[in-house]
Parts: C-alpha cells; sequence; structure tokens
C-alpha cells in the first residue's frame, strides 16, 4: 500500500458497540496506521482507558444512567425505540458534529459500528469511504421498514438521495466478526461483508477439574434495567452442583446482592477472556457480544433477553440448538436452575457450541480487516497504491 492512513472509527451507544472496533483499530496501529476515535460523553473514559485518542461527538452527560425496572418484551416497542433513539435522535444530532470532526481531523477511512448511521451519513456527505463493523449477531434486528422513514428523512435534510434499502450501511464494506453460520439466514450478509475473528489465536480451553463454572452476565446496559432478575438468578444458580462466577457491572454494588454461598464469586468486572475459557455454560442476557464470547469458546448457553436485539439471538441460539432462552419475567430460581441443568448434562448443546467455536476460529484475524481497509482507501482515492 501507499502512505499510512488515518482511520477515524466512530460510535454510537455503549461498549457493545465500541469493543468490536477495538480488534480492527489495534491492528491499524501495528500497521502503521494513525487511529482515533469519536464517541459520545459516556463513553469517552471507556475510550481513553483503552489506549486511544478520543473525540467528543454530542455534549450529553458522562453521568451513570439511571436504574431501571425490569420490563416485559415488546418487539413493536423495541423497534420504535431504536427508531427514535438511533435516528431521529442520535443520527440527526450526530451529522454535524461528524462533519466538523472530519474537517479538522481529515481521516482516509471511516468505521463506524452499525447504528451509527450519522457517521455513515456524514461520510457519504464528504465523499470518504466508510466500512460498517456489524455489533448485531442475529442480523435481522436493523430493518428498512423500521427505519428506512426515519433515515430518509434525514438523508433528504442533507441533501442525499433516498435509500430505500439502506444500502448506505455497507456500501463500501462490512466487517463482521460474528460466525457467518449464526445469522439469520433471511437476512443474509451484503454483498459487501467479509467475516474476522476479533482475536489473532483462536480461544483454547482451559477448564480445570472439579464442579463446572458458569459465568453470569447481565451485560453493561440492560444490567441496570434488571429488576430483581440477578437475585432470582443467582438463586437458582447458587443451588446447583456448579461454581458461579458472576458480574454486575460498574452502576451495581455486589453486597446488594447480600451473602452468598462459597460457589459464588460476585463481581463488577472480570475481563471475560479471563473467565471463559474456564467455563461450561454462559448464563447471559443475550447480547451480541456475550453470545459472541460464548461461541468463541465453544460454550453452550442459558439466555435471558430483556430487550433490543437479545430476544433475536436468543431465538437464533434455541433453532441452532446451542442454548435455551427463559423469559426474565418468568423465570424463577427453579426455572432457571432447570434450564441450566439441562444444558449442562446434555452434550448436543457443547456439540453445537464447539462447531460454533472451529467456525470462528477459522476467520482470519483483525489484520484481515486491515487489509481490507487498505484496499478500500486505494479503490477510492483515499491513498495511493505502491
Amino acid at each position: 500500500m501507499g502512505r499510512a492512513m488515518r482511520i477515524l472509527f466512530t460510535f454510537i451507544g455503549g461498549s457493545g458497540h465500541f469493543l468490536p472496533l477495538v480488534p480492527v483499530a489495534r491492528a491499524a496501529e501495528a500497521a502503521g496506521h494513525a487511529v482515533a476515535f469519536g464517541c459520545g460523553p459516556s463513553m469517552r473514559a471507556t475510550v481513553e482507558a483503552a489506549g486511544f485518542a478520543v473525540f467528543p461527538l454530542g455534549t450529553g452527560s458522562a453521568a451513570a444512567p439511571a436504574r431501571l425496572p425490569l420490563r416485559p418484551i415488546d418487539v413493536a416497542r423495541e423497534d420504535e425505540e431504536f427508531r427514535d433513539r438511533f435516528v431521529r435522535g442520535a443520527a440527526a444530532r450526530r451529522v454535524p458534529q461528524m462533519l466538523a470532526l472530519c474537517a479538522d481531523w481529515r481521516p482516509d477511512v471511516v468505521v463506524c459500528d452499525e447504528a451509527d448511521f450519522g457517521s455513515m451519513l456524514a461520510a457519504e456527505r464528504l465523499g470518504l469511504p466508510h466500512a460498517t463493523v456489524l455489533v448485531m449477531a442475529a442480523g435481522s434486528f436493523v430493518r428498512a421498514e423500521v427505519i428506512g422513514e426515519a433515515l430518509n428523512e434525514l438523508r433528504s435534510a442533507h441533501g442525499l438521495p433516498l435509500d430505500s434499502g439502506l444500502e448506505m450501511l455497507y456500501r463500501h464494506l462490512a466487517l463482521s466478526p460474528f460466525p457467518p453460520g449464526f445469522r439469520d439466514p433471511a437476512f443474509p450478509l451484503p454483498a459487501t461483508a467479509h467475516a474476522f475473528r476479533t482475536t489473532e489465536a483462536p480461544a483454547i480451553s482451559a477448564r480445570p477439574p472439579g464442579p463446572p463454572i458458569v459465568y453470569f452476565t447481565l451485560g453493561t446496559v440492560f444490567n441496570l434495567e434488571s429488576g430483581d432478575l440477578f437475585s432470582r438468578t443467582l438463586a437458582g444458580l447458587r443451588a446447583l452442583p456448579i461454581k458461579v462466577v458472576a458480574t454486575v457491572g460498574a452502576g451495581i454494588d455486589p453486597a446488594e446482592l447480600g451473602p452468598q454461598p462459597a460457589n459464588v464469586r460476585i463481581e463488577r468486572y472480570i475481563p471475560q477472556e479471563s473467565i471463559l475459557p474456564k467455563c461450561s455454560l454462559v448464563v447471559s442476557h443475550g447480547g451480541s457480544g456475550s453470545v459472541l464470547g460464548a461461541l468463541a469458546h465453544g460454550l453452550p448457553m442459558v439466555l435471558l433477553p430483556m430487550g433490543a436485539d437479545q430476544p433475536l439471538n436468543a431465538a437464533r441460539c434455541e433453532r441452532l440448538g446451542v442454548g435455551r432462552a427463559l423469559d426474565p419475567i418468568a423465570a424463577s430460581p427453579a426455572l432457571v436452575g432447570e434450564a441450566v441443568s439441562i444444558v449442562l448434562a446434555d452434550p448436543r448443546y457443547r456439540q453445537t457450541a464447539a462447531r460454533f467455536r472451529n467456525e470462528i476460529a477459522a476467520l482470519p484475524g483483525p489484520a484481515h480487516a486491515v487489509k481490507l481497509l487498505e484496499r478500500l482507501a486505494i479503490a477510492k482515492g483515499a491513498i495511493r497504491a505502491d
């Protein structure tokens, strides 16, 4: 390739939108490219702690979000909230912010998370090549019938033609950190998509002898909207002949959950890569990052989906035979314990999870994604070829 690139990574939302970009950003830095991130104020400290230069996009509060009660799943409500929050709200505000940032920092390529529609639209306005990193595992949450009209209203406001098929999202390059076989076949990957794995080396199981270890998480957003789900789930897990490692997130004090027996460990945060190789099963909300982590380590799942794309991921896990899903409202301790016992006892769940682990291990690593970005920049005239 020619000169080093300036790559601007942007995302909307929290850690689930940031973390899939990190391996590509690190690989880009290792290849000699200049990397910076643009994100909202609430994630600025997280991005800086990861070692990246960061530009603030927006003026919102960096304060911790409020604790909310658990709500019944309502697919229509989730679609409406996604459209209003990510298109009519965040995207509309982000376009002028991104136009100003790009004029100042002058990136050659923009890399956006799948829901950062405002950054994609700004890149299109500026004629900058942009790549999209997929952040939703099942692939059936971002749909034209949900966001198409609102996105076209925003495009028209910025003098861009209508885009009924959401071509803007994946026009130049789509990078998917998920195993292709997990995606809902009714929503196939776009023609520009390339799958990659987020680690340079395949995950290797290091499960210790003794009782199976079960990892329990409700993520980094919905953990604060889960009502008494932590307590109910832990009550079901601690009665089983297993060891439990649970993380509750920065906004929850583990002491809130009261004394626990010796087989239960609760922390605010543990790096998943340090615990998952030792585990036999994951209990989670079905967020895309948690699902990917489990699959990458060949771990079956019990899922308690609460909203966003989680019900779609959970349904996909059940359909593929890699896990069981429970209604988080109705999930009593007895039902949680029963589901975990069934999945641990039935080898078919582990065998299916192992097939996905092997599929992920066979994918090229993040360096391949960087080569694709380099080719895109050359093809669009952003940099010169050798």
